[in-house]
């Protein structure tokens, strides 16, 4: 259900929301949540655009969040990245189609429940799991 864009944009979030707040370089955040270096930088880029994580050159830079981790929902890294897109209309264009057919109004229900359910939970949230496992990251 999710694209490979948004699970990799989710491994970076949680793993600079683990940090303490210093900027984290390209390379180690490479290293850390397994995103292709090439594909990491075009996620940070949207990241950044979309003002959840901010970059900084330099020595001393990289990467870090741009808000604390309980102000930033699934949803907002989901959404910076390779946005849910909801059904409003006839995806197949037929005229005759003036609501949604009985398919794709399911459909378009089912990712109302993701959204919903994806805006419900902060990256906060899950970093404080009761799990011994730290989500989305090999530290």
């Amino acid at each position: 259900m999710l694209s490979k864009t948004a699970e990799y944009a989710l491994r970076v979030v949680a793993c600079l929301a683990e940090d303490s707040g210093q900027p984290e370089s390209a390379d180690l955040l490479c290293e850390q949540t397994k995103v292709p270096r090439r594909y990491l930088h075009k996620v940070l880029q949207d990241l950044v655009r979309s003002e959840l994580v901010r970059s900084r050159s330099g020595p001393g830079g990289g990467y870090a969040l741009a808000r604390v981790p309980d102000e930033i929902t699934i949803l907002d890294v989901v959404n910076a990245v390779a946005p849910l897109e909801r059904i409003h209309h006839c995806p197949l264009g037929l005229p005759s189609h003036k609501t949604l057919c009985p398919l794709h109004k399911e459909l378009d229900k089912a990712y109302a429940a993701t959204e919903n359910a994806f805006s419900s939970v902060t990256i906060g949230q899950v970093l404080r799991s009761e799990s011994r496992i730290i989500p989305l990251c090999d530290f």
